[in-house]
Protein backbone atom coordinates (compact mmCIF):
# COMPACT_ATOMS: atom_id res chain seq x y z
CA UNK A 1 0.00 0.00 0.00
CA UNK A 2 1.25 3.48 -0.61
CA UNK A 3 2.31 5.63 2.48
CA UNK A 4 -0.05 8.07 3.92
CA UNK A 5 0.02 10.41 7.03
CA UNK A 6 -2.46 8.99 9.52
CA UNK A 7 -4.21 10.04 12.33
CA UNK A 8 -5.41 13.25 11.17
CA UNK A 9 -8.83 12.17 9.99
CA UNK A 10 -11.90 13.51 12.07
CA UNK A 11 -9.22 15.82 13.71
CA UNK A 12 -9.88 19.26 13.91
CA UNK A 13 -7.09 21.64 12.64
CA UNK A 14 -6.72 25.42 13.34
CA UNK A 15 -4.74 27.35 10.91
CA UNK A 16 -4.52 31.39 11.79
CA UNK A 17 -4.30 34.04 8.92
CA UNK A 18 -5.11 31.78 5.80
CA UNK A 19 -7.22 33.93 3.71
CA UNK A 20 -4.74 35.16 1.09
CA UNK A 21 -5.42 33.29 -2.06
CA UNK A 22 -1.19 32.48 -2.79
CA UNK A 23 -0.45 32.03 0.91
CA UNK A 24 1.33 29.34 3.09
CA UNK A 25 -1.89 29.19 4.92
CA UNK A 26 -4.45 28.22 2.38
CA UNK A 27 -1.76 25.64 1.15
CA UNK A 28 -2.01 24.31 5.27
CA UNK A 29 -5.79 24.15 5.43
CA UNK A 30 -5.78 22.35 2.00
CA UNK A 31 -3.17 19.57 2.63
CA UNK A 32 -4.54 19.16 6.04
CA UNK A 33 -8.03 18.98 4.69
CA UNK A 34 -6.77 16.30 2.05
CA UNK A 35 -5.56 14.09 5.29
CA UNK A 36 -8.70 14.17 6.54
CA UNK A 37 -8.93 17.10 8.67
CA UNK A 38 -11.69 19.07 9.58
CA UNK A 39 -10.41 23.01 9.21
CA UNK A 40 -11.18 25.83 11.16
CA UNK A 41 -9.85 29.38 9.11
CA UNK A 42 -9.34 32.58 10.18
CA UNK A 43 -8.22 35.40 8.71
CA UNK A 44 -8.35 39.63 9.75
CA UNK A 45 -11.54 40.19 7.53
CA UNK A 46 -9.25 42.28 4.75
CA UNK A 47 -11.73 44.43 2.79
CA UNK A 48 -12.24 43.70 -0.94
CA UNK A 49 -10.65 46.44 -2.04
CA UNK A 50 -7.27 46.07 -0.55
CA UNK A 51 -7.24 42.34 -2.43
CA UNK A 52 -4.23 42.36 -5.16
CA UNK A 53 -5.38 42.49 -8.39
CA UNK A 54 -4.69 38.11 -8.68
CA UNK A 55 -7.95 37.92 -6.06
CA UNK A 56 -10.05 40.58 -7.59
CA UNK A 57 -10.22 38.91 -11.26
CA UNK A 58 -10.27 35.49 -9.27
CA UNK A 59 -13.38 37.02 -7.51
CA UNK A 60 -11.69 35.63 -4.37
CA UNK A 61 -13.49 35.88 -0.49
CA UNK A 62 -10.41 35.76 1.53
CA UNK A 63 -11.24 32.94 4.41
CA UNK A 64 -14.70 31.68 2.56
CA UNK A 65 -12.89 30.58 -0.49
CA UNK A 66 -10.71 28.70 1.53
CA UNK A 67 -13.07 27.32 3.63
CA UNK A 68 -15.21 26.22 0.19
CA UNK A 69 -12.07 24.67 -0.92
CA UNK A 70 -11.64 22.36 2.08
CA UNK A 71 -16.09 21.59 2.16
CA UNK A 72 -15.18 20.60 -1.47
CA UNK A 73 -12.78 17.68 -0.40
CA UNK A 74 -15.85 16.43 2.35
CA UNK A 75 -14.46 18.06 5.44
CA UNK A 76 -15.95 20.36 7.86
CA UNK A 77 -14.93 23.75 7.78
CA UNK A 78 -15.56 27.43 9.65
CA UNK A 79 -14.32 30.42 8.85
CA UNK A 80 -13.80 32.90 11.61
CA UNK A 81 -12.39 36.78 11.68
CA UNK A 82 -9.86 36.45 14.59
CA UNK A 83 -7.44 39.17 15.77
CA UNK A 84 -4.50 36.84 16.68
CA UNK A 85 -2.82 39.82 18.64
CA UNK A 86 -5.99 40.26 21.22
CA UNK A 87 -6.00 37.73 23.74
CA UNK A 88 -10.28 38.27 24.26
CA UNK A 89 -10.25 37.60 20.25
CA UNK A 90 -8.51 34.52 20.70
CA UNK A 91 -10.55 33.50 23.51
CA UNK A 92 -13.52 34.07 22.03
CA UNK A 93 -12.46 32.17 19.10
CA UNK A 94 -11.57 29.42 21.03
CA UNK A 95 -15.06 29.58 22.72
CA UNK A 96 -16.55 29.55 18.97
CA UNK A 97 -14.61 26.36 17.42
CA UNK A 98 -15.74 24.11 20.55
CA UNK A 99 -19.37 25.02 20.33
CA UNK A 100 -19.44 24.63 16.87
CA UNK A 101 -16.66 22.04 15.53
CA UNK A 102 -17.02 20.05 19.62
CA UNK A 103 -12.99 19.77 20.10
CA UNK A 104 -9.43 20.95 18.48
CA UNK A 105 -6.91 19.14 17.93
CA UNK A 106 -4.26 21.04 15.49
CA UNK A 107 -2.85 24.66 16.31
CA UNK A 108 -0.97 26.00 13.27
CA UNK A 109 -0.19 29.44 14.20
CA UNK A 110 0.46 30.92 10.91
CA UNK A 111 -0.70 34.31 11.44
CA UNK A 112 1.87 36.79 10.53
CA UNK A 113 2.06 40.48 10.56
CA UNK A 114 2.45 42.00 6.82
CA UNK A 115 6.03 43.84 5.70
CA UNK A 116 5.80 47.48 7.04
CA UNK A 117 8.52 49.82 6.75
CA UNK A 118 10.67 47.45 9.26
CA UNK A 119 13.38 46.39 6.71
CA UNK A 120 15.79 49.48 8.16
CA UNK A 121 18.37 49.56 10.98
CA UNK A 122 17.67 49.34 14.59
CA UNK A 123 18.18 53.37 14.70
CA UNK A 124 15.86 53.80 12.24
CA UNK A 125 12.89 51.72 13.38
CA UNK A 126 10.14 53.35 13.86
CA UNK A 127 8.85 51.95 17.70
CA UNK A 128 5.02 51.48 16.10
CA UNK A 129 6.56 49.16 13.84
CA UNK A 130 8.51 47.19 16.02
CA UNK A 131 5.30 46.85 18.18
CA UNK A 132 3.01 45.77 15.32
CA UNK A 133 5.06 42.70 14.10
CA UNK A 134 6.10 41.54 18.01
CA UNK A 135 2.07 42.24 18.70
CA UNK A 136 1.15 40.19 15.64
CA UNK A 137 3.95 37.31 15.19
CA UNK A 138 4.94 36.58 18.58
CA UNK A 139 2.47 37.97 20.77
CA UNK A 140 -0.37 36.17 18.62
CA UNK A 141 1.56 33.30 18.87
CA UNK A 142 2.05 32.91 22.47
CA UNK A 143 -2.33 33.90 22.75
CA UNK A 144 -2.93 31.21 20.59
CA UNK A 145 -0.61 28.37 22.32
CA UNK A 146 -1.39 29.87 26.09
CA UNK A 147 -5.45 29.31 25.02
CA UNK A 148 -5.36 26.32 22.98
CA UNK A 149 -2.81 24.69 24.85
CA UNK A 150 -5.35 24.88 27.87
CA UNK A 151 -8.08 23.58 25.69
CA UNK A 152 -5.66 20.18 24.20
CA UNK A 153 -4.66 19.62 28.09
CA UNK A 154 -7.83 19.65 29.15
CA UNK A 155 -9.28 17.49 26.28
CA UNK A 156 -6.84 14.83 27.34
CA UNK A 157 -6.29 13.56 24.02
CA UNK A 158 -2.80 14.98 22.83
CA UNK A 159 -2.46 17.24 19.77
CA UNK A 160 -0.21 19.16 18.30
CA UNK A 161 0.91 22.91 18.12
CA UNK A 162 2.93 23.87 14.94
CA UNK A 163 3.97 27.49 14.72
CA UNK A 164 5.12 28.56 11.05
CA UNK A 165 8.26 31.02 11.64
CA UNK A 166 11.18 31.71 9.14
CA UNK A 167 14.63 30.95 8.73
CA UNK A 168 14.60 34.81 9.01
CA UNK A 169 15.02 33.68 12.86
CA UNK A 170 17.89 31.94 12.37
CA UNK A 171 19.51 34.20 9.50
CA UNK A 172 19.15 37.01 11.42
CA UNK A 173 19.71 39.45 8.47
CA UNK A 174 20.79 42.95 9.21
CA UNK A 175 17.75 45.67 8.53
CA UNK A 176 15.41 43.00 9.86
CA UNK A 177 15.58 43.29 13.29
CA UNK A 178 11.68 43.23 14.36
CA UNK A 179 10.92 40.46 12.31
CA UNK A 180 14.14 38.73 12.84
CA UNK A 181 13.72 38.81 16.59
CA UNK A 182 9.79 37.99 16.27
CA UNK A 183 10.81 34.96 14.69
CA UNK A 184 13.78 33.84 16.65
CA UNK A 185 11.35 34.27 20.38
CA UNK A 186 8.91 32.40 18.15
CA UNK A 187 11.72 29.83 18.64
CA UNK A 188 12.08 29.58 22.03
CA UNK A 189 8.51 29.58 22.62
CA UNK A 190 8.37 26.25 20.96
CA UNK A 191 11.01 24.85 22.40
CA UNK A 192 10.10 25.99 26.28
CA UNK A 193 6.27 24.76 25.88
CA UNK A 194 7.28 21.59 24.45
CA UNK A 195 8.74 21.07 27.60
CA UNK A 196 5.95 21.79 29.43
CA UNK A 197 3.08 19.97 27.72
CA UNK A 198 5.04 16.87 26.25
CA UNK A 199 3.62 14.78 29.52
CA UNK A 200 0.33 15.79 28.41
CA UNK A 201 1.03 14.15 24.83
CA UNK A 202 0.78 17.50 22.99
CA UNK A 203 3.64 18.06 21.12
CA UNK A 204 5.08 21.62 19.99
CA UNK A 205 7.17 22.22 16.60
CA UNK A 206 8.13 25.17 14.68
CA UNK A 207 8.16 25.29 10.83
CA UNK A 208 11.06 27.74 9.24
CA UNK A 209 10.22 28.48 5.86
CA UNK A 210 12.32 29.67 3.32
CA UNK A 211 11.81 31.54 -0.04
CA UNK A 212 7.92 30.49 -0.97
CA UNK A 213 6.21 31.66 -3.80
CA UNK A 214 3.28 33.40 -2.32
CA UNK A 215 2.06 36.65 -2.52
CA UNK A 216 4.97 38.16 -0.40
CA UNK A 217 7.20 37.58 -3.17
CA UNK A 218 4.97 40.55 -4.99
CA UNK A 219 7.30 43.17 -2.94
CA UNK A 220 10.43 42.69 -5.78
CA UNK A 221 10.52 41.62 -9.26
CA UNK A 222 10.44 38.72 -10.83
CA UNK A 223 14.64 39.43 -11.87
CA UNK A 224 15.70 39.98 -8.26
CA UNK A 225 13.47 36.88 -7.05
CA UNK A 226 15.61 34.52 -9.50
CA UNK A 227 18.66 36.31 -9.02
CA UNK A 228 18.12 35.86 -4.70
CA UNK A 229 17.44 31.99 -5.46
CA UNK A 230 20.27 31.50 -7.85
CA UNK A 231 22.77 32.90 -5.39
CA UNK A 232 21.61 31.35 -1.70
CA UNK A 233 19.01 28.23 -2.38
CA UNK A 234 21.45 25.58 -3.30
CA UNK A 235 17.98 23.59 -4.43
CA UNK A 236 17.57 26.77 -7.38
CA UNK A 237 14.05 27.52 -6.57
CA UNK A 238 11.58 28.88 -4.45
CA UNK A 239 9.26 26.40 -2.63
CA UNK A 240 5.56 25.83 -3.29
CA UNK A 241 3.29 26.33 -0.07
CA UNK A 242 2.07 22.88 -0.41
CA UNK A 243 5.44 22.15 0.79
CA UNK A 244 5.03 23.48 4.20
CA UNK A 245 1.66 22.02 4.18
CA UNK A 246 2.95 18.67 4.12
CA UNK A 247 5.77 19.33 6.76
CA UNK A 248 2.68 20.53 8.48
CA UNK A 249 0.60 17.56 8.29
CA UNK A 250 3.61 15.25 8.76
CA UNK A 251 3.96 16.50 11.80
CA UNK A 252 0.70 16.41 13.09
CA UNK A 253 0.17 12.97 12.07
CA UNK A 254 0.90 9.23 13.64
CA UNK A 255 3.81 9.44 11.87
CA UNK A 256 5.48 12.32 13.78
CA UNK A 257 3.92 11.67 16.95
CA UNK A 258 7.88 10.85 18.40
CA UNK A 259 9.34 14.36 17.27
CA UNK A 260 8.26 17.80 19.68
CA UNK A 261 10.26 20.90 20.49
CA UNK A 262 12.15 21.24 16.90
CA UNK A 263 13.09 23.75 14.40
CA UNK A 264 12.93 22.49 10.83
CA UNK A 265 13.71 24.47 8.23
CA UNK A 266 12.11 24.13 4.39
CA UNK A 267 13.99 26.50 2.54
CA UNK A 268 15.80 24.31 -0.38
CA UNK A 269 18.95 23.97 1.67
CA UNK A 270 19.66 27.75 2.29
CA UNK A 271 19.98 27.46 6.03
CA UNK A 272 21.76 24.07 6.11
CA UNK A 273 22.94 22.93 9.14
CA UNK A 274 21.07 25.85 11.48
Amino acid sequence: MPLAFTGLEGKVAIITGAGRMRSIGRAIAVQMAKAGCDIVITGTGRAPEYYPDDEKEAGWRDIESVADEVRSLGCRALAVVSNVADLDSVKALADQVEKEMGRVDFIINNAGAPRADDRVPVVELDPATWRKIIDINLNGTFYMSQVFGQRLIDQSEGGAIINISSIGGKLMAPNTAAYASSKAAIHALTVAMSGEVGAYGIRVNAICPGIISTSRLDDLPVETWADIINDYIPLKRAGDPSEIGNMTAFLCSDQGSWVSGQLYNVDGGQCGGR
